[in-house]
């Protein structure tokens, strides 16, 4: 019995022995199965990693792209010819010449300048006041790992144009905001003065302001709401704040109007003004400059929505109503101030109305644009009488009146006519769900608030960089031609031509 005990009990032993090592021989496979599923896991990660890398880069919208083509085309119209006949028109004949060059020389320089460092100061990321220099020379705009051009965001989420034609219709929107200038100190001013100080004013006002206005990171940044508070973080610091300005209220017409009446101040007035007669040489182009740039205009603004939508086409219909309501202001103002409408008056009006609703054009209701249009056109008639004499400043072709007074009407009045309850079709309230903003919920004192400080900050900007910049330029090279040359005409004594042949 006792070695039957004892058996049993060294079975029992060896049978503990045994499980132990079994427990621990199963043990081992399991662990290495656990390391087999985690480095399955990583390889599928990085599959997926390389898939989303390889994948390729989303196509640009065709339409868009052929909309955002035409609409560059149209403002290069709108600035030489447009521009340039409307202004040679009104100066003396013996100017005309040295206005159309000063137009077509400053658009062509601001060009350039945009290629190489403009373009990235404005659409690049930096910090609130200005970009960086990703993009210099146009740096980065084409992949050559990709064999792609690389694409810019619209205000859709998943939707895009190739960046070089963003760039190049940007490019257009700097150039003529640098040529309204020349309208303020025209018939008098050098030639390399007014170069020199394009350059100054173009790298530290418009650049700077259309950063501040314009700049964001697209609304495919705003992929969650936990990300929406640091991604309108990194946008310009007007756009921050929630200002409205969809074609340029604030960026063009009041940031030139402001460089252009203090440069009527610096430079000085005309010899002769106000005891001898300054009558527009030829109403006949100028009217031809008021249509082209009337026409060019809808690129201006309808191209702004970066799309060819219902924006795009709210924007264009705007143009249209407003302006045509603008001329007929202003003849009505002018014929009873004087007791006749004038050609001159009508186009005029024109371009006062193309002014008020840029800020406006796709931001308001049909109706809304129409209202804007007849205020501006009576506004703008003051601006250039009744302001002007106030003012005292000798601004040769009324910039601060039209672009100025304009300008600061329609950015003031978006913010009450794109009201929901006034026919606009407010902002948009989350980028997220990209929701509008109901009713009831638009806060019409609160947006032009926003407005006005876009404004103020605008023209703040925009007078001391001016002040600076002529007093540089006045400084290096002298800002005005000699008594005798202005007399003779900035034709001959600038570029030693003359516009007509008697």
């Amino acid at each position: 019995m006792k070695k039957l005990l004892a058996i049993l009990a060294l079975g029992l032993a060896v049978l503990g022995s045994s499980g132990a090592v079994w427990a621990q021989a199963a043990s081992e496979p399991a662990a290495a199965a656990s390391a087999v599923v985690e480095a399955a896991a990583v390889a599928a990660d990085a599959a997926s990693a390389a898939v989303e890398a390889a994948a390729p880069a989303p196509v640009p919208n065709k339409g868009d792209t052929a909309w955002l083509l035409v609409s560059t085309l149209l403002v290069i119209m709108m600035t030489v010819p447009g521009l340039a006949l409307f202004y040679g028109g009104l100066v003396r004949a013996k100017n005309m010449l040295s206005v159309l060059m000063q137009v077509m020389v400053t658009f062509s320089m601001i060009v350039v300048l945009w290629a190489i460092y403009g373009y990235s100061l404005a659409f690049t990321e930096g910090n609130a006041f200005i970009g960086g220099f990703d993009r210099l020379f146009m740096n980065g705009v084409w992949d050559n790992a990709a064999g792609t051009f690389a694409n810019a965001a619209t205000f859709s989420k998943g939707v895009y144009i190739p960046e070089i034609v963003f760039a190049a219709f940007q490019a257009t929107f700097a150039g003529i905001t640098c040529c309204l200038i020349v309208g303020a100190f025209a018939e008098r001013m050098k030639f390399s003065a007014v170069l020199m100080f394009m350059v100054l004013w173009f790298t530290f006002s418009y650049a700077p302001i259309a950063h501040m206005v314009w700049f964001w990171m697209g609304p495919d940044a705003y992929a969650a709401a936990d990300v929406a508070e640091s991604m309108t973080g990194k946008a310009g610091l007007i756009w921050q704040w929630g200002a409205l300005d969809f074609a340029g209220g604030t960026v063009v017409h009041i940031n030139a109007a402001v460089a252009g009446l203090v440069g009527a101040f610096m430079v000085g007035k005309r010899v002769g003004y106000g005891k001898e007669a300054f009558t527009p040489h030829s109403l006949t182009l100028t009217m031809v400059g008021a249509a082209l740039l009337w026409v060019g205009w809808f690129g201006f603004n309808a191209g702004s929505a970066l799309e060819a939508n219902g924006y795009a086409a709210l924007a264009f219909i705007n143009t249209l109503f407003a302006t045509a309501a603008a001329v007929l202001a202003w003849c009505v103002g002018e014929a009873l101030m004087k007791g006749k409408a004038s050609m001159l008056g009508a186009a005029s009006g024109a371009v006062a109305g193309l002014v008020a609703i840029t800020p406006a054009a796709g931001n308001v209701g049909i109706l809304g644009g129409i209202i804007i249009g007849l205020i501006a056109g009576f506004a703008c008639l003051w601006g250039v009488n009744g302001l002007k004499k106030m003012l005292g400043a000798d601004d040769s072709l009324d910039v601060f009146g039209v672009h100025g007074v304009g300008g600061i009407l329609g950015a003031l009045l978006t913010g009450v006519f794109n009201s929901p309850n006034l026919g606009g079709p407010s902002a948009v309230a989350d980028w997220v769900t990209v929701g509008m903003i109901a009713p009831d919920a638009y806060s019409i004192a609160s947006q032009v608030w926003i407005q006005a400080k876009a404004v103020l900050l605008t023209v703040v900007w925009s007078g001391v960089v001016s002040v600076i910049a002529f007093k540089v330029v006045d400084l290096v090279i002298g800002l005005r031609v000699t008594e005798e040359e202005e007399r003779e005409g900035l034709d001959i004594s600038s570029h030693g031509e003359t516009a007509y042949h008697k």
